[in-house]
């Protein structure tokens, strides 16, 4: 898969957890569906192509506040660890490479409709807003969800990101998990 781009478009399916991700000049990515009925939460990415390349995996049974392994579909290894950090008025995660060294921190960036969102499921068709920070805490990017019946989500990165695939996987995962 390419991850040259610094500009992309996650779109959500109108059936199901099921999201495509393309590049700025429109080109798929990437497409990902949440298996349903499973035991631990599993998101398989797959090319263009169909091939499966990497997927998402719960590391324990029915985590609220869990771990989330990216797992290469070759090789079997896990090569990054996305951490939900539980926090009240915010949605909140943490990127970890396979050694458990940080290499981005998602979060929500309204407080204020985080706390809609926990009183009320009607402010949930609100667009959500995220901040990406790498290791130092400085910005690296953003998520900007679109007002759509599905969501849409503008994803922009700098151009010195490094480790992309993690980032971009994270931003389906968040989608699904955290029911937006």
């Amino acid at each position: 898969m390419d991850f040259s781009d610094n500009e992309y478009t996650l779109r959500q399916k109108v059936v199901r957890n099921a999201y495509t991700l393309y590049d700025s000049s429109g080109e798929e990515v990437f497409s990902s569906k949440q298996e349903l009925m499973k035991m631990k939460e599993k998101f398989p990415f797959k090319d263009p192509e169909g091939n499966e390349v990497f997927r998402v995996e719960a590391q324990n049974i029915m985590d609220i506040a869990g771990d989330y392994a990216l797992v290469d579909s070759e090789t079997g290894e896990t090569f990054a660890v996305l951490k939900k950090e539980f926090t009240f008025l915010t949605e909140s995660w943490k990127i970890e490479d396979a050694d458990g060294n940080k290499i981005a921190q998602i979060e929500s960036r309204s407080k204020i409709f985080g706390i809609a969102r926990t009183i009320s499921d009607i402010a949930d068709f609100l667009p959500h807003k995220y901040t990406i920070e790498n290791s130092e805490g400085e910005q690296i990017g953003k998520i900007k969800g679109k007002f759509r019946i599905k969501d849409t989500y503008k994803i922009s990165l700098n151009e010195d990101v490094k480790n992309k695939d993690p980032i971009l996987a994270a931003s389906v995962t968040i989608d699904a998990l955290e029911g937006n």
